[in-house]
């Protein structure tokens, strides 16, 4: 079967029904750009250069925070390290028959059962910490060749991030380590690796302390890879591309270094060429040739003009593409591709945030990167996913908390038209913070989106009282990046007046929350740009209309905690200043860790617009109607109150028409005008049957939204985010599952236990629900229903083919509900692989 294209996956459809998450304008959008995205990554890099993915076909076990004897006998008399190439676990012959097959990335810390330990509340209730030294240690090990051709080249292991001290053997001999979670590392293998043989890397994951006060997962969760080249080559992250706007053409200004790790000198140039967002080259540069010393390296600039260039916006996110090359005596070296975008991003004191001239607010959510059924361990489509439910509410921003983001979701937002605030997840200018911080910068320098750079968040001791110090520190890690980058302002995340401490040193001044502090402060600096870094942390259980404190639930209509404000009250604010440039709700999903407003069972926050799945809480609704574009109107509560007759209910409506009319069972409750940003609201009787609300606009009704009484569930429905997708070994089916009644109505209130099952080209790797109190495992095959819904995410094979998928009720369930069982097939469909390192033994 030939490779799927663009065309083709667009083609093949999307499951997109009256009952699906995202309109069918969002899902068609992400899954251009998405396919946009994976045809770039499944091309080989620029010959001669090769990246090959080296996720696949590792092993995994425990080991031991404090027992040697329990950790591969790593430590149990000091004398490790005493020789190069003793370390036998990373030897031919080793045996590993009864550690776990498994791929990357992964996640051990979301497999872990919950710990009603109060000690790990902020981190989600998992066993992770010194104080478990047996769930705190993982060890990974693959076995590969190197071909004997490879020989001269240099060979590089690289990790987008591993959580958290890891240190890395290969055939035997200590290698390096990371203490880190967030930031990139590689290591050079070349002297180390065995050409023609086979060769066996080992990793050491120690998840024992962590970097912040959140759910951060524990292993290797992101992307690995093994990349040769030339002795001669580009440096890493060190090429950029700057372009100039004037009038109706653009000035590129480029850059790069080349490195040299021969033993001899070399005689380079840089060549140049850049390709449009369709693919057509539309110029070129070149860099005259230097002399680099052996173990050198020289910088290589050289500039290049377009006539009316594509520019990115959150509309129209076009990408450019540079084809960077090293070239010695009329041959390759080394090359890359490096995407970028032509756009301008302007904060001002007085008229807030301008997007290539024009002003735009920004709306936009802080995120963590973890989700239901996989915790950290993200697929990449999964990224995209949940980029697409928060365009679809309107969103246009997000803000990486607290921590450097995966390339995938920076990438993502390159392609959908997303903007970011960056962040780095240490504030200091000690030698660590410092090095992450230039990692974050320089890797992410070219990527359109990233509208400004991120240093820290509520540092209080830097802050307060310790605010000399501060000042000092954000000065420096402020310069650095105007050093890397002087195309982007810098700015930290302050819960305070920002008079003092590291506010000094920023570009522009980010509040948290504090709505008593923007006003006075843009009186007293009124040269100084201001937008929200952090607001709201409104709360809410989803599908739930009464706090019940015994339950650990909050009511959805004006939940929020002390330090907090509600949907409407921050964005009245931030929406109506001109002078203020928008900001980043708290928080777009749900997370694990920090169980707010209520401690154990809670697991996980509930701050989000949405919950841990992407199911849409009824704030989500608030915001589509004031960031969106199109008409809106949302009706709630649901209207199935068995036993309330009588009682007075409050109904919302979220709507953006001029009027709203609401009927209870066809009686008009009367007609309300909808204030500008914010919501009307009636106090009504419950009576078994429906309500309806019709919004109007110029005195004509344009949107209609009913909620009925429904039956007892009766069935269950499969709704897959996509009904095609890539055999690659990577892609994934995002399944939404609901309940119904008899009619086909979706029950609000069910929570029947369900079993799944998976066959065919896929499999199963995650499950869950979006209740914040719910301890069921993440991994196993059944989830209960929360408020009618639970999601399933099913993973492909490599061979293309179809998986089945099936939902019902779950036969050790205590309820006796009749469930009619439900059957879904997604469709894989043979794709050009990403380069990959190839599996060997017992893997294939």
């Amino acid at each position: 079967m030939p490779p799927i294209s663009r065309r083709d996956l667009l083609s093949s459809g999307l499951a997109l029904s009256a009952s699906s998450l995202l309109a069918r304008s969002a899902w068609a959008r992400t899954a251009a750009a998405f396919a946009d995205a994976t045809n770039a990554a499944a091309l080989p890099a620029v010959a001669p250069r090769e990246q090959l993915l080296f996720d696949f076909g590792w092993k995994f076990t425990f080991g031991h925070g404090s027992d040697p004897a329990k950790d591969l006998g790593f430590g149990v008399d000091q004398g490790d390290f005493a020789k190069t190439g003793d370390f036998k676990f990373a030897k031919s012959g080793y045996d590993d028959s009864k550690w776990r097959s498994l791929n990357l990335p992964h996640d051990w810390g979301v497999e872990l059962p919950l710990v009603h330990d109060d000690e790990l509340m902020s981190h989600g209730y998992k066993p992770l910490g010194r104080r478990y030294p047996e769930t705190s240690v993982g060890w990974y090990r693959r076995e590969f060749e190197v071909p004997a051709a490879d020989k001269g080249r240099r060979t590089w292991v690289e990790f987008d991030g591993a959580f958290r001290s890891v240190i890395v053997f290969v055939n035997g001999c200590f290698i390096g380590r990371n203490d880190n979670g967030y930031a990139p590392f590689r290591f050079d293998l070349t002297d180390f690796l065995a050409y023609g043989e086979k060769n066996y890397i080992v990793l050491r994951v120690d998840a024992s302390f962590g970097d912040g006060w959140f759910y951060e997962g524990a292993g290797i969760y992101r992307h690995v890879w093994l990349t040769k080249m030339d002795a001669v080559h580009l440096g890493n992250y060190d090429s950029w591309i700057r372009p100039t706007l004037n009038g109706n053409a653009a000035t590129l200004a480029l850059a790069t270094t080349v490195k040299n790790d021969s033993a001899a000198p070399a005689n380079a140039k840089v060549t140049w060429k850049i390709l449009d967002p369709s693919g057509k080259q539309v110029a070129t540069a070149e860099a005259a040739a230097q002399s680099i010393a052996a173990d050198g390296s020289a910088n290589y600039t050289a500039t290049a003009k377009l006539s009316a260039p594509a520019l990115w916006s959150v509309d129209t996110p076009n990408l450019y593409t540079a084809i960077v090359r090293v070239e010695a005596d009329g041959k390759t070296l080394d090359a890359e591709k490096v995407t970028f975008g032509m756009r301008t991003a302007q904060f001002t004191a007085d008229k807030g945030f301008f997007l290539n001239g024009k002003p735009l607010k920004i709306q936009g959510t802080c995120n963590h990167q973890d989700h239901a059924g996989v915790g950290a361990a993200l697929p990449d489509s999964l990224q995209w996913f949940r980029l697409a439910v928060l365009r679809e509410m309107g969103g246009n921003a997000v803000r990486t908390s607290h921590n450097m983001p995966t390339p995938e979701w920076v990438e993502a937002c390159d392609r959908m038209g997303m903007m970011m605030m960056c962040e780095t997840r240490q504030m200091s200018s000690n030698p660590e913070g410092m090095a992450q911080l230039e990692e974050m910068v320089k890797r992410y320098r070219n990527s359109p989106s990233i509208i400004l750079w991120g240093i820290g968040n509520e540092e209080w001791q830097l802050q307060n009282t310790m605010s000399e110090q501060g000042a000092r520190i954000g000065a420096d890690m402020v310069r650095r990046c105007h050093e890397l980058d002087p195309t982007r302002v810098v700015s930290a995340a302050v819960n305070g007046d920002n008079e003092k401490g590291v506010s000094t040193a920023l570009d522009i001044i980010g509040f948290n929350y504090n709505l008593k502090f923007p006003d006075k402060y843009h009186a007293g600096h009124p040269k100084m740009a201001c937008y929200g870094s952090e607001t709201s942390s409104a709360i809410g259980t989803r599908g739930i209309y009464t706090t019940d404190k015994l339950r650990n639930w909050v009511n959805s209509y004006d939940g929020v905690v002390p330090w907090g404000e509600t949907a409407e009250e921050w964005w009245k604010f931030y929406g109506t200043r001109d002078w203020l440039a928008g900001g980043f709700a708290w928080t777009g999903f749900d997370y694990r860790g920090e169980p707010t407003p209520y401690k154990w069972p809670s697991i996980n926050s509930q701050f989000g617009i949405v919950d841990m799945c992407g199911f849409p809480k009824d704030n989500y609704f608030y915001y589509k109607a004031w960031w969106g574009k199109e008409p809106s109107l949302h009706l709630f509560p649901h209207w199935n109150w068995e036993g309330r007759d009588g009682e007075e209910v409050k109904v919302w409506v979220y709507a953006n028409t001029d009027e709203v009319e609401l009927f209870v069972n066809g009686k008009s409750q009367g007609s309300q005008k909808v204030p500008q940003l914010g919501h009307v609201e009636w106090k009504v009787r419950y009576e078994p049957g429906s309500i309806e609300a019709r919004g109007s606009k110029g005195g004509k009704v344009i949107l209609t939204e009913k909620r009925e009484t429904t039956g007892a569930p009766s069935q269950i429905r499969l709704t897959p985010d996509r009904t095609t997708i890539n055999a690659d070994g990577e892609d994934v089916a995002v399944i939404k599952v609901e309940a119904l009644d008899k009619e086909g109505r979706f029950v609000p209130t069910a929570d029947n236990q369900l079993s799944f099952s998976v066959s065919g080209e896929g499999r199963l790797i995650g499950v869950g629900n979006g209740d914040p109190n719910c301890q069921e495992s993440d991994k196993d095959p059944k989830r209960s229903l929360f408020n009618g819904l639970a999601q399933i995410i099913v993973q492909c094979t490599k061979h293309a083919g179809d998986i089945q998928v099936e939902a019902s009720r779950d036969p050790k369930a205590e309820d006796r509900a009749e469930l009619m069982p439900a059957k879904l097939t997604i469709t894989t469909r043979q794709v050009e692989l990403r380069p990959a390192v190839p599996v060997t033994g017992a893997h294939e």
